[in-house]
């Protein structure tokens, strides 16, 4: 039993719309559907999972401009991400013309808020929720522990980090965020960030520039 990964980069900046899926039930969760949902939909028709939520690490554009829309359509509820991140959400629509999506962002309330110490199941699978502030006050993580995936956002990137140049952006948190929160839950940690390739926890704490002290 073990969690399975589809990536699905999505809108303009390239964001990486994950879909978890455990194999063993075949429940499937979309995390940070920003756009492209024909691209979405086509993903799930070929892996044949049932999506029964949507996931949501932050509040930007990118990252949620779909998720209103994807989550009525399939009859799913939203989670996430943490309450800091509501006045992002409330732009969405100004984010989503503002860079000219194809799916205007709706903004939402997510069934569920989450906070640090969460849980979320996706079939027989449980993800830890970890708050990471500083590229946005109420970012979240999603870390399965047992098939040492995680779905980070733009809190981590192989060899980079988020902005946090932002409104409520932070820095100091954010680096606190990776350095006391995440890197120590294990080097073999494998992570999707919300833009670029996988890495790991071991592998960014060893080179990534800003983390290296």
């Amino acid at each position: 039993m073990t969690l399975k990964i589809a990536i699905v980069p999505v809108t303009p900046f390239e964001q990486n719309c994950s879909i978890l899926i455990c194999d063993q039930t075949q429940e499937a969760a979309v995390v940070d559907p920003g756009g492209d949902l024909e691209k979405i939909y086509a993903a799930i028709e070929q892996l044949g999972v049932k999506v029964e939520q949507v996931l949501i690490t932050h509040g930007h554009v990118d990252h949620c401009s779909a998720a209103k829309e994807l989550a009525l359509t399939l009859g799913v509820p939203i989670v996430g991400p943490h309450h800091e991140d509501l006045f992002w959400i409330d732009l969405l629509a100004e984010q989503a013309k503002r860079f000219g999506f194809e799916h205007v962002g709706q903004s939402f309330i997510p069934e569920r808020w989450l906070n640090d110490g969460d849980q979320v199941w996706i079939g027989q699978q449980c993800l830890d929720v970890v708050h990471c502030p500083g590229h946005t006050p109420g970012h979240v993580v999603f870390i399965d522990k047992v098939a040492k995936i995680a779905a980070v956002g733009d809190v981590l990137f192989s060899g980079s980090i988020g902005r946090t140049d932002f409104p409520r952006g932070n820095h100091q948190d954010l680096i606190d965020s990776i350095k006391q929160k995440l890197l120590p839950i294990g080097d073999d940690i494998s992570f999707i960030p919300g833009h670029g390739p996988i890495s790991t926890f071991g592998h960014e704490k060893r080179s990534n520039p800003y983390l290296v002290d």
